[in-house]
């Protein structure tokens, strides 16, 4: 793996790999009666958001105190950063800190890329989300989810020949464009539908089908993604009404049911119930909402073990040290 992890374009198929079967590993850790491992003691995991997050900046956090990691919080609201501090200026500080690892959520695309080759940090960058650009670790917890419900527990290999399915608001997902990206490289036929009006400009060279008919897709499909639709960041119409764009792309009952019996739905987070997704649908059985938010602490261990780890396997090292220590 690279020092960084900016983009899901930035690993190989093998990288992917790596992560996801030690992922697989480090859910066990989760069962448990201690959920800590002593692989990452003495370092520091800063988790850096300019954004307000719930689920990503606990499932870091969470990740790093299982490893051992000294964590540090840093809110924008309350810090310098509120006082006109720049980027640079803030990373020089951590630097100073000690920080072996940065998680950056910033709502500029392409901040932690210049992070990550600024030269202000000697640590590794994780990307938490920038812009409408990306959010890798997001990805890799689909696609860890998706191999799990498709192919059973501790499977290995990617997704060849799954078909996925991801709808809504492709515009402003860096969800959609991470998962795009990740799948190609597991092997997936991934295709994106949603109105014109809400996929970008460049679509086209994306390694993914496009439909505007979700309809057309649920037969075949292995999963479906739904994706929220973003108002926060629109400032345009671009469909005529909530009730119109639920009615031709909302996945509710009926719709759930044409999908083959195997086919999972998934849902990143957080839901507009009534939207995108019927309450019915996000609550049933096929859903892996909730199982998203636990494999997520276990893909994010995961990362942050393979940057900041050493070159010995993290459950293997942990046996080890319990079989000293009882």
């Amino acid at each position: 793996m690279k020092r960084h992890l900016i983009s899901a374009a930035d690993l190989t198929r093998d990288d992917a790999l790596l992560i996801l079967d030690t992922a697989e590993e480090l859910a066990h850790i989760a069962e448990r009666p201690i959920k800590k491992l002593p692989t990452l003691r003495g370092r520091t995991v800063v988790n850096l958001f300019f954004e307000d997050s719930t689920r990503t900046r606990i499932s870091f956090e969470a990740a790093a105190k299982r490893l051992s990691a000294d964590v540090i919080n840093f809110s924008v609201k309350g810090s310098s950063v509120s006082k006109g501090e720049s980027l640079k200026d803030t990373a020089l500080t951590l630097q100073a800190m000690g920080a072996d690892a940065v998680v950056i959520r910033h709502g500029a695309s392409g901040a932690p890329y210049t992070l990550a080759n600024s030269g202000w940090l000697h640590g590794s960058v994780v990307n938490a989300g920038d812009g409408t650009h990306e959010h890798p670790t997001q990805a890799l917890l689909d696609a860890f989810t998706m191999r799990r419900r498709l192919s059973g527990p501790d499977a290995r290999g990617g997704l060849d020949g799954r078909r996925i399915t991801i709808v809504g608001d492709v515009l402003h997902s860096r969800v959609a464009r991470s998962n795009v990206l990740l799948l190609a490289t597991l092997g997936a036929d991934v295709t994106l539908v949603a109105p014109p009006t809400l996929l970008p400009i460049g679509v086209e060279t994306w390694p993914c089908s496009v439909s505007y008919d979700i309809d057309a897709t649920l037969a075949k499909a292995d999963a479906v993604m739904m994706l929220r639709v973003q108002r926060e960041r629109m400032n345009a119409a671009f469909f005529p009404t909530e009730r119109e764009y639920s009615r031709r792309y909302g996945l509710d009952a009926k719709r759930m049911a044409a999908l083959p019996d195997h086919a999972i739905v998934m849902h990143p987070g957080p839901m507009n119930r009534g939207m995108e997704i019927a309450a019915e649908v996000a609550d049933s059985a096929r859903s892996t909402i909730v199982e998203q938010v636990t494999n997520g602490v276990s893909v994010r261990m995961a990362v942050l073990y393979l940057l900041l780890g050493g070159s010995e396997p993290a459950v293997t090292t942990a046996t080890t040290t319990e079989e000293t220590t009882a």
